[in-house]
């Protein structure tokens, strides 16, 4: 499989809420980044993935294109879409991401999107006020951490 086909089947599994063929995409030790999560490694950006679809139960709608591939760099640009929080406000998020593969397998995956774009769909006043803050970031951070802490608890519980 070349590194263009493997990043097209882990949108296509994505888009299918098939989250296991996403994971299978990664390496053990994948490391993720991006504005929500910060860092995770492993398991983590494995679970993050999990509590995603789970989360959107079924609802999420991604898109994705202009899937790119040089030696063992990669690069694809998606969109997520989706209703967020208790007030399921409408939220619309283009996403640039870039990948290391190594061994037909991702190793380092980081996604770029305008957090403050994100907040002020997701959380209306209070991220558009707040959004763009590097207290905002690092809340956003925290909260996301302990969603995913809350999550493989509960799957350990099962």
């Amino acid at each position: 499989m070349t590194n263009t086909e493997l990043i097209t089947s882990f949108y296509r599994a994505f888009a299918d809420n098939d989250i296991e063929g996403m994971v299978a995409c990664y390496a053990p030790n994948v490391v993720f980044e991006d504005p929500a999560f910060g860092r995770l490694e492993g398991n983590d950006a494995h679970d993050m993935w999990r509590m995603l679809v789970a989360r959107g139960g079924g609802a999420n709608e991604v898109s994705f294109g202009n899937v790119q591939s040089e030696g063992e760099h990669a690069s694809a640009d998606w969109m997520a879409r989706y209703q967020y929080g208790p007030k399921k406000r409408m939220v619309i998020n283009e996403i640039h991401a870039e990948f290391v593969i190594k061994d037909g397998k991702i190793v380092q995956h980081t996604d770029t999107f305008n957090l403050w774009r994100w907040s002020r769909q997701a959380l209306g006043l209070n991220g558009t006020l707040l959004g763009w803050s590097a207290f905002f970031k690092a809340r956003m951070n925290e909260t996301t951490r302990g969603m995913l802490t809350d999550y493989q608890a509960a799957k350990k519980a099962e």
